[in-house]
């Protein structure tokens, strides 16, 4: 009988253990896609920065070449 106790104790610890173990990958899931996330809007923050220098550079080297050839 004692055997058998000890047996269903164990499965219950088993059974508790990997429902704890499920919910860590959900929060290690969200943390990474957070951080994802984090990461593409300061990638698209520096592409619209560098597009924003490249146009304003091309602006004034136009601006430049007209007052060359007037």
């Amino acid at each position: 009988m004692k055997s058998i106790k000890s047996l269903l104790v164990l499965a219950a610890l088993s059974v508790s253990s990997l429902a704890m173990a499920e919910g860590g990958a959900d929060r290690t899931f969200a943390h990474m896609e957070q951080a994802r996330e984090m990461s593409l809007q300061a990638y698209q923050a520096t592409q619209q920065q560098a597009e924003t220098t490249l146009a304003s550079s091309h602006t004034e080297h136009t601006e430049h070449a007209k007052g060359l050839t007037q």
